[in-house]
């Protein structure tokens, strides 16, 4: 195979920079890379813990990088390579024609020839630690000649600077695909076209987010600092693994696969959870579009500028060998053209600072109190997250989204703006202090749950009047108002009590749906048939205290009503709003009706409406795949707590699949960590399944009944706890 990637200027003397690069399919090393390959590993020391955790020692930092990508490479080679087949914009080459326009759409913000050239602008320190991710990678390969990659045979060092941001659903994936074939699907003419930015979920997923909680020492046990790590993601969208150097670096937790940096986790001093919110950090800008001959002008103030063009090639596979097919696309200073609206041209601007990105998603896990961690904070390269903090010193820390444009606020910045209007340009980025941000706050506790910061802390919590409008745009929710529940008041906690905190059963979401359900019940005449049909349903819902449990009659009935109310009500069976006010001032008949036909559904899928809610939500896993199988023939455990739609903080988004009755979760709690800062660190963690891809492996699904009820293992932390702990300890390669 030699298919190449082009982008082809159209138009001389413009900025964005032309790029073609070729994957082929080389040698897997040469033979001064395998010996420099040898070399470094024997400076690397791989222990893997009897969970199958990779705890990598080296002589440096670029050394311990080698290694936990070797090892990353070992429990999953291609989750890794898909992360990379996705941020360069190759899954058409690997899965055809249907991809086409997601490799379009990174291929428009993600230009390998200007990621060469960054690359070798980059600092010293950090050009090494991408030479050692490529070397560990292609040393991995090297060693595996029976694993096959779909695409990238051999990695190069600037490929790391293609996916620096290790949350789920990066910026670019804001951009609408419909919409983005739309535009490119065609030659786009001046004044046609109209649709809204919406992103491309189906209304029925589950909500993506995390939680994450901090504990001063004030309010703990132990007069210790406790940290929260609960990203909620698709499952097994992270490794779990520890990397130790000579110069410094120690860290521990879950790395998104593929990059080479402790993404949620801790050190021995200090710790970081990331969360999302509603911080705004894209804007499109709607440009006035003049054609020119074949030429297209955008206006800006009094002039008219012209657009960049460029040709993008995408290559896919078929089934007859590789194909391609080429885009001129267009961008000018705000970004890439991605949409029409309204007869304008819709450009979609976005935080682009690889170089920025990847030295803060690095440096932040050798932070080690919390004015070093700031420190990292001033790079203002972290477009997505939110981060909870906590250290040794007895510090906890909230800071909001860490890139926020400055910008006017007269304009509203929800909403596309008026690229012709240069009052619509930034004004450099909110400092940390510009931004939603608390330190060592009088309530000795803040969290953030996807939630807006103004309930961060409770009555210490920042307040909003104080800030931009822009710098969240999202509301206040239901497992908001649960870590409220759970965090205040409370003096004493300890690593076991923060863990029981973050798996409360409490349903805080049906507080009032349910009392309106009966009340419906209570004012139906006996007369009406739905009276009878659901007095035993009502009962149980009366007598329950909104609690999920395995055993629980009453969560299968709550959440089969109110999925099916929302439905009906044309919310989407997750999405629609996270509020139940449709619900509580709904006609009483419309709620029984819903609350029959509920009951039907569990007894025609189950047997009867009286199912326990452990036999219907289940954790299965049998095998691998990106796009998992389910079936009810297979091995399944019954897992509690809920889809965080319903304000549960241990987060389980379950449905039925084609062949199914039971609801299988492929997403919610993933990793699951507590972390106690004091003169040495404790921590407690589990994964989802576990932490191999191997379905041969012991390590594939050993952690799935911990994971199901929450009860965490130890953390490993430091090399003396894994004595009589240790499977297996060895050099990549040997």
């Amino acid at each position: 195979m030699n298919t190449r990637s082009c982008l082809k200027m159209l138009v001389p003397g413009v900025a964005f920079s032309a790029a073609c690069f070729a994957f082929q399919t080389p040698s897997r090393g040469t033979g001064d890379d395998t010996a420099r390959w040898a070399k470094e590993a024997g400076n690397v020391t791989i222990i893997r813990d009897d969970w199958g955790i990779a705890h990598v020692y080296g002589k440096t930092d670029a050394d311990a990088v080698f290694g936990m990508i070797y090892a990353q490479a070992e429990d999953d080679f291609n989750r890794v390579e898909t992360n990379y087949i996705n941020s360069m914009g190759m899954l058409a080459m690997a899965e055809g024609e249907s991809k086409i326009y997601q490799d379009l759409r990174m291929k428009l913000f993600i230009d390998p020839v200007e990621l060469k050239k960054l690359y070798a602008d980059s600092p010293a320190w950090l050009k090494t630690l991408m030479n050692a991710w490529a070397d560990g990678l292609n040393y991995y390969l090297s060693k595996h000649t029976d694993v096959k990659p779909r695409v990238i045979t051999r990695f190069e060092p600037w490929m790391a600077l293609s996916f620096t941001e290790g949350s789920i659903g990066g910026d670019i994936e804001k951009v609408n695909l419909g919409q983005l074939q739309a535009f490119y699907g065609k030659e786009p003419a001046a004044g046609a076209g109209n649709g809204n930015n919406n992103d491309d979920r189906e209304l029925d997923e589950e909500p993506r987010g995390s939680n994450g909680m901090a504990v001063a020492p004030s309010n703990t046990s132990s007069h210790h600092a406790l940290l929260l790590i609960n990203p909620h993601t698709s499952f097994f969208f992270r490794s779990e693994l520890q990397m130790v150097s000579d110069e410094g670096l120690n860290a521990y937790g879950a790395v998104t696969w593929g990059q080479f940096f402790i993404y949620q986790g801790f050190n021995d001093r200090a710790g970081w959870m990331h969360t999302s919110s509603g911080v705004d950090a894209i804007d499109e800008y709607l440009e006035t579009v003049v054609k020119k001959g074949d030429r297209f002008f955008y206006k800006y103030g009094s002039e008219e500028r012209p657009f960049t063009t460029a040709e993008i090639t995408v290559p896919y596979k078929t089934d007859r060998g590789m194909a391609e097919k080429k885009f001129t696309v267009y961008r000018n200073n705000h970004g890439p053209v991605v949409r029409e609206l309204n007869g304008k041209w819709d450009a979609f601007r976005i935080m682009q600072r690889p170089i920025e990105a990847l030295t803060q998603s690095y440096t932040r896990t050798k932070a080690r109190d919390y004015k070093q961690y700031l420190k990292t904070m001033e790079l203002q390269a972290n477009s997505s997250n939110n981060t909870i903090f906590a250290d040794a010193d007895g510090d906890i820390a909230y800071f909001h989204g860490n890139y926020i444009p400055r910008r006017d606020t007269k304009f509203d910045w929800t909403k596309p703006v008026d690229g012709g209007n240069p009052e619509t340009e930034y004004h450099g980025l909110l400092t940390v202090d510009e931004t939603p941000h608390l330190l060592n706050p009088a309530s000795g506790w803040l969290y953030n749950s996807n939630n807006w910061p103004w309930s961060a802390a409770g009555a210490s919590s920042p307040k909003r009047e104080n800030y931009p409008a822009y710098v969240e745009t999202g509301g206040e929710s239901a497992r908001g108002l649960h870590a409220i529940r759970v965090l205040q008041d409370k003096k004493d906690f300890t690593l076991d009590s923060l863990i029981a905190a973050a798996y409360d059963s409490y349903l805080p979401w049906f507080e009032k749906p349910i009392p309106a359900l009966i009340k419906a019940w209570d004012s139906t005449p006996e007369s009406n048939p739905l009276r009878a049909k659901t007095a035993d349903q009502i009962a149980i819902l009366r007598a329950w205290n909104y609690r999920w449990g395995v055993n629980s009659v009453a969560t299968s009935l709550a959440v089969f009503w109110a999925e099916d109310f929302r439905r009906r009500a044309g919310g989407g069976r997750r999405g629609g709003g996270g509020g139940s006010g449709a619900i509580e001032d709904a006609p009483a008949d419309q709620l029984l009706q819903s609350l029959a036909a509920a009951s039907d559904k569990l007894a025609a899928d189950f047997g009867t409406w009286k199912t326990q809610w452990g036999d219907i939500n289940r954790f299965q896993r049998l095998n691998d795949d990106i796009a998992p199988a389910f079936t009810d023939d297979g091995p399944s455990i019954p897992v509690g707590f809920t889809s965080s739609t319903w304000g549960s903080l241990a987060s389980f988004g379950a449905r039925a699949y084609p062949g199914t009755k039971k609801w299988y979760g492929t997403s919610g709690n993933s990793f699951v960590a507590v972390v106690e800062f004091g003169e040495t660190v404790r921590a407690k963690a589990v994964t989802a399944g576990g932490e191999s891809g191997s379905p041969g492996s012991p390590h594939f699904n050993d952690e799935a009944r911990r994971y199901s009820t929450g009860e965490l293992r130890d953390v490993y932390f430091y090399k003396s706890q894994l004595a009589g702990h240790t499977e297996r300890t060895y050099h990549p390669g040997s």
